[in-house]
């Protein structure tokens, strides 16, 4: 989830040509989808701290096995971390993905079809840990999907362009010790242009890119067509 400098770039798709909202629910973790069993939460003003006693009370009370959201979400927590910022409008705290919360350990599944781009550890504190990419064609042109958070067991024997199958399980959800030190889940995010990156690509930005990353990293919500 670091930060790198990067140029900006038109982005000329539009998120139409690859919503691939049906009447199912593309899966992406080894938990299968009811309303029930997933539900949609918020973090928002938690931080640090406050946000693990919500999940806990959450995942106690509800009884669901995944809490998921998060996109454009404006957070807290990210204050703690220097590397995010702390202040003003330069602060880092947009977060750029789709979050799923499930237990360590979680197969993560490719939702569809497409090729390995590129893989990394990024292993400081509140970072993404173990990242992968893959590049997926649609009749709008190639895009591409990132999984953060993973185990780094799950980037033994990689290479870049191998085919992954649909519904292939490509990585697991990491512990708190090799995910960035947060609670198991997995950062889920569709990206159109990676500008340049490998193995990583930003998860959170500021207030005043919020429009070039709405463009550029659409709703993943809309991909997996979850409500």
């Amino acid at each position: 989830m670091g930060w790198h400098p990067w140029v900006r770039v038109p982005v000329n798709r539009d998120f139409r040509d690859i919503r691939l909202v049906k009447s199912r629910i593309l899966p992406i973790l080894d938990i299968p989808y009811s309303p029930e069993a997933y539900r949609r939460i918020q973090l928002g003003g938690l931080g640090p701290e406050a946000y693990r006693g919500y999940l806990e009370g959450f995942f106690r009370e509800s009884g669901a096995r995944v809490a998921y959201g998060g996109y454009m979400e404006n957070r807290s927590l990210y204050a703690a971390y220097a590397h995010f910022g702390t202040t003003g409008q330069a602060a880092r705290t947009l977060h750029l993905g789709l979050d799923l919360w499930a237990p360590e350990g979680t197969s993560v599944r490719a939702p569809k079809a497409g090729r390995v781009h590129s893989w990394g550890n990024h292993k400081s504190a509140g970072d993404y840990g173990p990242v992968i990419l893959m590049e997926h064609e649609t009749a709008g042109g190639p895009i591409h999907t990132l999984y953060g958070h993973l185990s780094p067991d799950d980037l033994r024997g990689l290479r870049p362009g191998r085919r992954v199958r649909a519904g292939e399980i490509i990585g697991h959800l990491g512990g708190e010790s090799d995910n960035g030190g947060y609670w198991p889940h997995l950062h889920f995010k569709v990206i159109h242009d990676l500008q340049g990156y490998s193995g990583d690509y930003p998860g959170v930005t500021d207030a005043g890119n919020r429009a070039f990353f709405e463009r550029n990293c659409p709703d993943p919500a809309l991909f997996l067509g979850l409500p």
